[in-house]
């Protein structure tokens, strides 16, 4: 059983919690995620079952969209809901006009510091043990791009957003952007403090909530052996150009060794330097994620195998 499940993860759960569960239902050991959401989060949750985990690297680079909370005023030592308060301000006045200027400085290319409540490692050390060690460390800043950033809705409290206002928006960004982050910069921004009091990501490329699955619903296909949630490993990316390998270049392909284009059949468009490819059987199996390379010659190397050789 090999494919990639488009999961809706429920609020309350961490994305380690929702794979576990599937290993459960589905009585397969192999199993894993890409792009982690946080346990108050809900939404999209790529899963990939056997071979498919093998993707999970070229799915983790896809965009995201997130519909997100900003409650202004407070600030937390996780800079979402689930962390303690640290610091409030009852003062804070923020005009419609001051928001938007806020949010507008953080469309494009940015620097973020990642939360000291995440996975992301020092020294070899996720920062999340680091700080259950009460130990305080300053991560580097890593560039992301938010591509798109709009606001949704504005509750506010009179003319003005107060203590307590909530922004609800919309962002398409890179994939390592924090949104909880988001929230606490701006919040900065306009000189105050805020923290995100709602996630809920909507896409993963061209995956979606639309098409996601419970784990309530997977649970009852399962027990009707209905295991068409499971969609197929080359659904996983399906940007990347298809391209049949001739019988005779299979085992040079499953172990891992470039072929010349010669070996390509069925390619769909011009192929370039750099282009990745899915190296299709004769008979549509999935055989390995590849990339078109020029060494001398034109050759197509394998970067992902996703069946092993005899």
């Amino acid at each position: 059983m090999n494919g990639i499940i488009n999961v809706l993860k429920p609020p309350g759960m961490s994305s380690f919690q929702v794979v576990r569960v599937l290993r459960g239902l589905l009585k397969i050991k192999h199993i894993g995620h890409a792009g982690t959401l946080d346990p108050g989060a809900a939404g999209v949750l790529l899963v990939g079952v056997g071979k498919a985990c093998r993707l999970l690297h070229f799915i983790s680079e896809f965009d995201k969209v997130y519909v997100a909370e900003l409650t202004l005023g407070i600030s937390t030592t996780t800079q979402d809901a689930d962390g303690e308060t640290t610091a409030v301000d009852e003062t804070v006045s923020v005009t419609p006009n001051q928001l938007g200027t806020a949010f507008s400085r953080f469309l494009g290319r940015i620097e973020q510091i990642p939360p000291m409540a995440s996975a992301v490692k020092v020294n070899g050390k996720p920062l999340y043990k680091l700080q259950r060690q009460g130990i305080s460390v300053e991560p580097k800043p890593r560039k992301v791009f938010i591509k798109e950033l709009h606001i949704n809705k504005v509750w506010t409290y009179g003319d003005s957003l107060t203590f307590g206002s909530r922004v609800l928006f919309y962002v398409r960004c890179s994939k390592g952007t924090y949104i909880r982050t988001l929230c606490h910069d701006v919040g900065r921004a306009l000189g105050t403090h805020a923290h995100m009091s709602f996630l809920v990501r909507t896409e993963i490329g061209p995956f979606s909530c639309a098409s996601s699955h419970t784990l309530e619903e997977i649970e009852a296909m399962a027990e009707k052996d209905d295991f068409s949630f499971i969609l197929p490993m080359e659904a996983a990316l399906p940007d990347y150009p298809r391209v049949r390998v001739a019988p005779l270049a299979e085992k040079r392909i499953l172990n891992g060794n470039a072929v010349t284009p010669d070996y390509l059949v069925d390619v769909p468009k011009t192929l370039t330097v750099g282009d990745r490819v899915l190296l299709m059987s004769i008979d549509g199996n999935l055989l390995a994620v590849g990339v078109i390379q020029y060494k001398g010659q034109l050759i197509c190397h394998p970067i992902r195998v996703l069946r092993e050789g005899n």
